[in-house]
């Protein structure tokens, strides 16, 4: 038995000796960023720009790999069960990670379990805009008329029990109106009906709105962000009606579980340092994002905050998993 033990500790110290020499020489070849969203949308579009940054860090090709669908499950999915080897990451948001745990029944992964968080490239926001034609002209207002007019709000939005919705009902909540919810599959199918008066109200993320909002098809009535924005001052903030009030969205960088934490260091400071680039910064900025340079500690604390946070409002609006 003593044998056995000793065999036992000598084949764990070998393999400690070549995990750790693998850790240390990370990256010896491709890293692939797994999208779990079509080409052309805010995630693929923030990969694609850290990408070359990353690349130019660590001193490996960055491949960006679109596997979309599901509301992103299958490429978290992916991710999830790639091996922890430090070449296979993806990027995902608040609502694959943190909403779809409690409104999707069997989601195949389990978000705190089969993950490990590496960094926080960004915070998004959302949008509140109406029609122009809509009875009221400011977010006061439409707070008042939804009040006066209870259930009679119609708000679109890009699916039932998605961010956009839930932040929504988190709105009604604190604000204490009713309204009708109406799930569309996108923006291109929101915007029409909401400037043609199909629908009063959508809520989504402001860079697919912006271009109606400049041309004056759609007024912007306010942003869910904590304060103001500098690349748009003259947008107001849910805040300024409710103070304190906020619902931020976010991206998270993350890796299947059990990965080295030497690894996971590595690529925390090559996406943090692609993320100072002034060039970077500024596009963010442009997407509608807030540059975040954290830890993967910060990660995982905002993905269990967030997961605590859905946990409470999904049933505290009584939506049923689906």
């Amino acid at each position: 038995m003593q044998k056995y033990r000793l065999i036992l500790a000598t084949l764990f110290f070998l393999c400690s000796i070549n995990n750790y020499s693998l850790a240390q020489s990370y990256p010896t070849k491709p890293i692939k960023i797994v999208v779990p969203f079509p080409p052309g949308e805010t995630a693929d579009i923030l990969a694609r720009l850290l990408g070359p940054k990353i690349s130019e860090k660590l001193g490996q090709a960055v491949v960006i790999s679109n596997n979309a669908g599901a509301s992103g499950i299958i490429g978290m999915n992916e991710v999830a069960k790639a091996m922890p080897d430090g070449y296979t990451i993806g990027i995902g948001q608040v609502g694959n990670l943190a909403i779809l745990p409690h409104t999707k029944l069997n989601l195949p992964y389990n978000v705190l379990n089969d993950l490990t968080p590496i960094a926080v490239p960004g915070l998004n926001y959302l949008a509140i805009a109406t029609t122009p034609r809509a009875p009221f002209k400011t977010f006061g207002q439409m707070i008042t008329w939804a009040r006066e007019h209870p259930g009679q709000l119609t708000v679109g939005t890009n699916g039932e029990g998605g961010f956009p919705h839930l932040t929504f009902e988190y709105l009604s909540q604190t604000a204490k109106f009713q309204f009708t919810h109406v799930p569309y599959k996108g923006a291109s199918q929101i915007i029409p009906d909401l400037i043609g008066g199909q629908i009063m109200v959508t809520i989504s993320g402001v860079s697919s709105i912006t271009a109606q909002i400049n041309a004056g098809n759609l007024k912007l009535l306010a942003i869910t962000n904590p304060t103001r924005v500098s690349t748009n001052p003259e947008y107001p903030t849910v805040a300024e009606t409710f103070p304190g009030w906020s619902f931020s969205g976010w991206l998270v960088i993350a890796g299947p579980a059990r990965m080295d934490p030497s690894i996971v260091a590595k690529l925390n400071e090559a996406i943090n340092t692609a993320i100072r680039d002034p060039g970077i910064q500024d596009q963010f900025i442009q997407l509608g994002l807030v540059p975040v340079m954290e830890s993967p500690q910060y990660a995982l604390d905002l993905i269990k905050t967030e997961n605590a946070k859905f946990s409470k409002l999904v049933k505290d609006i009584g939506f049923k998993p689906q």
